[in-house]
């Protein structure tokens, strides 16, 4: 769903303790619970700081012992190896990288040559130090990303705009960088650097940006984000600059974008409406003319193409269209008024589109089938069954996770020695460590049978493989489904030793998400695998009769409803009045782990992040029994107050507005601060979160956790990092300490 720029709402006059805390509703809407809490949501206040400081100390005595620094000192060497894979993005001749390790925790800019990049010990040419750049301005800074501008032909990729965010949140500053110089452009000699604030920008010529942002005075949406787009030129302001595009401020964000691919140059905007609708319109001559679709068609421009995803049914001239598809039209074509539409691919009841990328002269199409890879090859230039002939790409092993996407569409015809076909394909699984390869694809020849039919051949080879951090072939990865209240099987994954004794005594946690078409797939985590997995505990001592024994943990992964495992249908299942079912999935699988003797009430936990936040948090408060712990990060948990807090009003389309109150009476039931009773047994109970966290912010954990505690609740632990954003860490240092308190919590919890 992060960062420390507050929105109106964070910034008004908020009572202390003490003082009156009922909200006044607006007239019509739904009525405010009384809110002993309200106090806790002025983030940088004084005294609620001071009270993040001293539960920050109550929970680092608890934890913080001399196990969980051998733990933590584990999960840091894992994230600062330095035999990871170096990912890398081709612009130009070079490969560019973003590299954390110890020596470097706020990272490396660097690149580097392809062949040089083959060899186990790449030469690269550093760009930028961001501890360095941190260190001499006297700010901390986190690194976002580049975004280059598109140079003339036969020149080489120079200026780019770098994304800085001073604490690891949503909103950054912009500045433009020659990376041949190695340093940014001066300001006073015309260089770009845009005040920090969320928005986006793009490079529109080498004078002129398109920017939307919310900095400068610039409007804002009630969500937080840009509501205005203008067009920058180089020397001038943001106040100053000309409009460009504008849209209401109950819609989510405005956004705006220039392609400029050589002979398809086109400006594009897109009003965001909420969540998973959107206008997308695009600027001929001084007009933006919106692409005609339904505002929940997913659309998407690449040359002379346009790509629909519809997010439900989508009948156009007597043909319907199932949710999920993906269909094909010319981009002239269509804005001309023709709507015969090529069906590229059709979803079934196992097989969901994940994504997509365009190499030169093909589309490679990620699936995923019971949540197990598969990736297509079409080649428009073969028609077939009203669309493209598909290729089935031959590198994909069950229960793993394996996507491919191109190197670079742009590096001239494969025939002329470019790269334009090749692709780049990324392997991993729970206990398969990570790989990338590169590969090229090419028509073949006509078959024997002379008939002129071709293929799509396909070469690739493994570049890079990501070291084993712990005994991965003493694990076995199973996938098993659950069945839901409602008779819907649900799948989910089991990590665990090899010969699992099916006797309720694993330490088990269990992970989910469930929410805006997010799917959870297969990983290799050196983490989880330290962290978890490989840690031992004697859970007998020989006092029931059998000889002392000790045991790992297992790691459950559930693909609940409200993700995107199953395509938007899966997701949808789950919506607002339904949210409910995503819990019911999730404690499906819990029982089904009991039922099955994985595990039981006493050695389960679950965690989760943000939506998933919001999903263990109705764990804690809706299905205790079930549970002995539980670990809520970065979360949503006060749904009457969270279009309110930070970028909340964004989610409307997903939980329904509670300012309503029709929707407020389904939203009530799955607000787990609204949903704590006395005289019930909580299973224990981690709440962490951040506090430049400018997305979910950090306001409703503290006051999950602030009313837990005055209702006396044994076992109730807190923890708020002061910077990193919504991911609760801005380097490996904070990432480490972050999922070494989380893991630790549980491990003490389920099998001290």
């Amino acid at each position: 769903m992060g960062r420390m720029t507050t929105t109106a709402a964070d910034q008004a006059s908020v009572p202390g303790p003490g003082r009156d805390t009922t909200a006044t509703p607006s007239p019509g809407s739904a009525p405010e619970p009384v809110d002993e809490n309200v106090w806790l949501e002025d983030i940088y206040g004084e005294e609620q700081l001071a009270w993040v400081k001293e539960q920050n100390s109550r929970t680092e005595d608890l934890l913080e012992g001399a196990d969980y620094r051998d733990l933590e000192a584990g999960i840091l060497e894992v994230l600062d190896s330095t035999d990871r894979i170096a990912m890398v993005g081709k612009r130009g001749d070079w490969y560019y990288n973003f590299w954390k390790d110890r020596q470097n925790p706020k990272g490396l800019w660097r690149r580097t040559t392809w062949e040089s990049y083959c060899t186990d010990s790449p030469e690269w040419d550093v760009l930028l130090d961001i501890d360095a750049l941190a260190k001499a301005e006297g700010e901390e800074w986190v690194f976002h990303g580049a975004t280059f501008l598109r140079p003339a032909a036969g020149e080489p990729y120079r200026l780019a705009l770098l994304a800085l965010s001073p604490d690891g949140g949503d909103a950054n500053r912009y500045r433009e960088f020659d990376v041949e110089a190695r340093g940014f452009v001066d300001p006073a000699e015309g260089g770009f650097d845009l005040p920090t604030a969320k928005g986006n920008v793009s490079w529109l010529d080498a004078d002129t940006l398109l920017v939307a942002s919310t900095a400068d005075g610039l409007p804002r949406t009630a969500s937080s984000y840009a509501r205005t787009a203008v067009t920058l030129r180089r020397g001038g302001s943001l106040a100053g600059a000309p409009r460009l595009f504008e849209v209401p401020e109950d819609h989510m964000m405005a956004i705006v974008a220039h392609d400029s691919t050589p002979g398809f140059e086109r400006t594009f905007a897109v009003d965001y409406i909420d969540f998973f609708n959107r206008t997308n319109l695009v600027l001929r001559g001084d007009e933006w003319v919106p692409i005609d679709v339904p505002t929940d068609v997913n659309v998407s421009a690449h040359r002379e193409w346009l790509l629909f995803r519809p997010q439900q049914d989508w009948a156009v001239d007597g043909t319907t269209y199932p949710s999920g598809a993906l269909l094909a039209a010319g981009f002239e074509d269509y804005l001309a008024g023709n709507r015969q539409l090529m069906v590229l691919f059709t979803p079934d009841a196992h097989t969901s589109l994940q994504s997509w990328s365009w190499t030169r002269n093909f589309l490679l199409l990620n699936l995923l089938s019971d949540v197990s890879s598969e990736i297509r090859v079409l080649d428009p230039s073969r028609p077939a069954d009203g669309g493209w002939a598909a290729t089935p790409l031959d590198a994909c092993p069950p229960l793993h996770d394996v996507n491919a996407y191109a190197v670079d569409d742009e590096d001239d015809e494969p025939a002329n020695g470019g790269a334009g076909d090749d692709f780049w394909l990324i392997a991993t699984g729970f206990t398969t460590p990570t790989t990338l390869m590169r590969g090229t694809l090419e028509r073949s020849a006509p078959d024997r049978a002379g008939d002129g039919a071709t293929g799509v051949v396909s070469r690739h080879a493994a570049i890079k493989a990501s070291p084993s951090f712990f005994a991965d072939a003493d694990y076995e990865v199973e996938q098993h489904f659950a069945v839901s209240d409602d008779g819907t099987r649900v799948p989910y994954f089991q990590v665990a030793p090899r010969g699992l004794a099916l006797d309720g005594q694993n330490p088990t946690q269990l992970s989910g998400y469930g929410g805006f078409e997010v799917s959870r797939t297969p990983a290799y985590s050196g983490t989880v695998g330290r962290a978890w997995l490989e840690r031992r505990t004697a859970l007998s001592d020989g006092s029931d009769g059998r000889a002392p024994h000790s045991r790992g943990g297992v790691y459950v992964v559930a693909n609940i409803r409200g993700g995107g495992e199953y395509g938007p249908a899966w997701h949808r299942a789950a919506l607002k009045e339904n949210r409910h079912k995503a819990y019911q999935d999730f404690a499906a699988v819990a029982r089904d782990l009991i039922s099955r003797g994985v595990t039981s009430p006493r050695r389960l936990g679950c965690v989760g992040g943000s939506n998933g936040g919001l999903l263990v948090g109705n764990m804690l408060t809706r299905y205790p029994e079930l549970f002995r712990a539980v670990s809520c990060g970065v979360p949503l948990l006060d749904m009457r107050r969270y279009t309110k807090l930070s970028a909340g009003h964004s989610w409307i389309a997903e939980y329904g507005d509670p300012d309503v109150p029709e929707q407020w009476e389904y939203i009530r039931t799955f607000s787990p601060y609204h949903l704590l009773k006395d005289a019930v047994e909580y299973p224990e109970t981690f709440i962490w979160t951040a506090t430049s966290d400018d997305r979910v912010g950090p306001v409703q954990a503290r006051k999950m956790a602030a009313r837990m505690l005055a209702m006396g609740i044994p076992n109730v632990w807190f923890h708020e990092a002061l910077e990193g954003g919504h991911a609760g860490a801005s380097d490996n240092r904070q990432a480490a300490a972050l999922q070494a308190r989380s893991q630790h919590f549980l491990w003490k919890a389920l099998a001290g």
